[in-house]
């Protein structure tokens, strides 16, 4: 294989952009298939897909903002709690939800296959920045609630939500965070 410096400066600078400061237009559904089909390249031990996609583009974002509001008042949510569920789904224009939807398969792991749930998720991020949009990776309260999800996604008592993806219009680069500090964190192993 040859070294490839720009994807590997691409990637050493990658960042997260946040949601909420997506403006304007959002990927063509031909450039988000583009974006897709490279995203799934991932580890997939047995080629089982253990997930799935949903796109929500601005109508069913609207339907799920709504969701998750009545969702956040009928278990008791305080109001914080409520506008941050509401809130992700409204500031949005266009999401990929990654369902992690692991098969019944003994020769391969379940957790290798939520894994590659969050590798998807990973691959969506990465595809889209590659392509030249914004995206942010959330989750929130809401994704984890079993009785939201299937009401808003479909899920089955053996799927969860990896990840929302949203996509967009970045405005000004945002600074970027604090990195981990390797030398905390890496174990050199010795023979």
């Amino acid at each position: 294989m040859t070294a490839n410096p720009e994807a590997f400066a691409f990637l050493a600078a990658r960042q997260s952009y946040p949601s909420k400061l997506f403006a304007g237009p959002v990927p063509a559904r031909a450039e988000l298939i583009e974006i897709l089909t490279a995203a799934t390249r991932v580890p997939d031990h047995g080629k089982l897909e253990p997930w799935r996609l949903i796109v929500l583009e601005k109508p069913a974002l609207t339907r799920i903002a709504d969701l998750a509001e009545a969702h956040a008042k009928t278990i008791g949510a305080d109001p914080e709690k409520t506008e941050k569920a509401r809130g992700q789904f409204d500031r949005s224009g266009l999401a990929v939800v990654v369902i992690s939807s692991p098969k019944s398969i003994d020769k391969v792991p379940l957790a290798e296959q939520i894994l590659s749930a969050g590798a998807l998720c990973l691959g969506v991020v990465n595809a889209a920045s590659a392509k030249g949009w914004g995206a942010n990776w959330l989750s929130g309260w809401p994704s984890h609630d079993a009785n939201f999800i299937a009401q808003a996604f479909d899920c089955t008592a053996a799927e969860t939500v990896a990840g929302i993806i949203h996509i967009g219009t970045e405005g000004p680069k945002a600074p970027d965070r604090p990195r981990p500090n390797l030398d905390n964190l890496i174990t050199w192993a010795k023979a």
